[in-house]
């Protein structure tokens, strides 16, 4: 992996922070207010509302993108819809299927999420234009 996309990653991973506290915020909610039942679907809709944070900051501060809102947020979300299942599923399978502990499973889903996110967004959603000239 080259220094640029090494800080790049970083960059993500540390962007990624507040949408993962929004997305931890709302499974901590769910578990005080509800209980286990909860815990997938706060999961989720944490996910959602952290992936907006992120994406605001990732345009600006990741990856510096000069292209269009409409462009580069419509495949940034296609991304992040995939992610969004993988998390889903994974929090299903491990909280509900396996009875593992959540917060155990949310740090997995994470990291596993993050790895996927941030290949999209590097590779598709914020690709330079410039890149495709080499």
């Amino acid at each position: 992996m080259s220094r640029l996309v090494f800080s790049q990653f970083l960059r993500f991973a540390a962007v990624g922070l507040s949408g993962t506290a929004v997305q931890y915020g709302c499974v901590a909610i769910a578990i005080e207010v509800a209980g286990k039942g909860a815990i997938v679907t706060a999961s989720a809709v944490g996910y959602i509302l952290g992936s907006i944070v992120n994406y605001v900051l990732n345009y600006f501060l990741t990856f510096s993108s000069g292209k269009s809102h409409v462009e580069t947020a419509s495949k940034y979300f296609a991304v992040l819809a995939v992610g969004w299942c993988l998390n889903l599923g994974m929090m299903s399978l491990f909280v509900q299927a396996w009875a593992w502990n959540p917060w155990y499973s949310q740090l997995i889903s994470t990291g596993i999420g993050l790895c996927w996110n941030f290949t999209g967004s590097k590779l598709w959603a914020f690709k330079d234009e410039m890149l495709k000239i080499k």
